[in-house]
């Protein structure tokens, strides 16, 4: 079978363990497109939406990466990630299956889908971190990026044909029910899961105590200068996604006038962008160097939202909304890959579990407040106005970014005998 796919005799996807890994992904990432269109749009069509209420169901969803990841680090170093990252997967399935349910019993209400938006923002904290951990348990640290391009190709498969897969559904069964088929491939998602089998070594640690390992964390990250400065410059771009993704389904199904299946054809560019991305995002990083890479994905993000914003209201702005959506995702495929392994490959394995939820604390600090800025914008000034702060926003973390030395100074993945990062 692998042979008739023609992979070279060293390619990630001959090992069975990681090619687990990969197709597990794969079909939670198809869900994932479910989910990302059936929520927002039962909130915006079924429930008849606010921007500001958009934006509090987008801040919900990183709330508990605020309140949650310090302490779910410190408890992830002492645990089995696969576990954590297979419980996960299965109480999504839960979560997401409690919205047609509760809409069947006609109790449905932004408050409920604010619960399950905390819901799943919490499992992406703890499960979401024990996922990347688990990676890092099967891959070597030298092929982390080759790792991240191709669990980015292994999405945008998804992304390709999920949202017009998605549309369907939802113009068919409307966007609640839609979500029973994101809550079953979760279910099999997870099935792969189980089946992994990964040897992890835990030293038994006789001082261990939460507070000071949680200071510990904290004070690795701190004393990283690299890090530091991935988190300023990744939380930067945080702030800006999430004040443009609060208003983008209202700008499409209130200004464009799309409905919930065209929607789903335009977030195909997600897919397209991302396919783009994964197969050339390893090889730019390698060309021109990791910072560079990261800074030329936020650059990329920031055109998307600039022309989305000032597009007109006609077959271009349609347009416009579907080269956004290749922008951002090429973008963030090219931020993400690089970001991702430069972390994993400056930290030690006992500190991982501390090191990673504490970047996901440092980045997503910025998202709730974007959130928040993007939904009070879009009401009070208009919808564009939330996608220009996002556009111009992004252009300026561009060029701070470009000019620090220390971004655009990382040209080759460092490692763990580099005491200057």
């Amino acid at each position: 079978m692998l042979d008739k796919l023609n992979l070279h005799p060293k390619d990630l996807l001959r090992d069975l363990v990681y090619r687990r890994l990969w197709t597990s992904i794969l079909i939670s990432s198809f869900g994932a497109q479910v989910t990302m269109l059936a929520l927002p749009l039962t909130a915006a069509v079924l429930m008849h939406a606010s921007p500001t209420q958009m934006g509090v169901l987008t801040f919900m969803e990183t709330l508990p990466f605020v309140l949650l990841s310090l302490p779910s680090g410190v408890w992830l170093d002492r645990v089995r990630k696969l576990p954590v990252y297979f419980v996960g997967e299965t109480l999504l399935a839960i979560a997401v299956a409690s919205v047609p349910l509760v809409w069947w019993l006609g109790s449905l209400t932004m408050f409920w889908l604010y619960m399950v938006g905390f819901v799943i923002g919490a499992v992406n904290t703890t499960a979401g971190t024990a996922a990347q951990i688990v990676l890092t348990q099967i891959v070597p640290r030298e092929r982390l990026i080759e790792a991240h391009a191709k669990n980015a190709l292994a999405t945008s498969g998804a992304e390709v044909a999920g949202p017009a897969a998605a549309g369907g559904l939802i113009n068919l069964m409307g966007a609640p029910l839609a979500l029973l088929t994101d809550a079953l491939l979760l279910l099999s998602s997870a099935g792969i899961l189980r089946g992994i089998e990964i040897k992890e070594v835990r030293p038994v640690r006789e001082d261990a105590h939460f507070w000071r390992d949680l200071k510990a964390g904290i004070s690795f990250v701190s004393n990283k200068r690299l890090l530091i400065v991935l988190a300023l410059t990744v939380g930067g771009w945080q702030l800006c996604y999430n004040a443009a993704l609060v208003v983008q389904i209202l700008f499409a199904t209130r200004l464009l006038g799309l409905s919930e299946q065209a929607v789903g054809l335009s977030y195909m560019g997600m897919g397209i962008g991302t396919v783009i991305a994964s197969i050339y995002g390893n090889r730019i990083s390698r060309d021109i160097g990791p910072g560079p890479c990261m800074v030329l994905g936020i650059a990329i993000c920031a055109v998307g939202w600039s022309l989305l914003a000032i597009a007109p209201l006609n077959h271009w702005g349609i347009a416009a909304f579907a080269f956004m959506l290749i922008c951002f995702s090429i973008g963030g495929v090219l931020i993400f890959i690089n970001f991702l392994a430069l972390r994993q490959a400056v930290t030690p394995e006992p500190m991982l579990g501390r090191m990673t939820s504490t970047m996901r604390w440092l980045i997503l600090l910025p998202a709730g407040p974007g959130a928040l800025i993007g939904g009070w914008m879009g009401e009070h000034l208009g919808l564009r106005y939330s996608l220009g702060f996002a556009g111009l926003g992004a252009l300026l973390l561009t060029l701070i970014a470009w000019r620090n030395p220390i971004i655009r100074g990382i040209t080759v993945l460092p490692n763990l005998n580099r005491q200057e990062v």
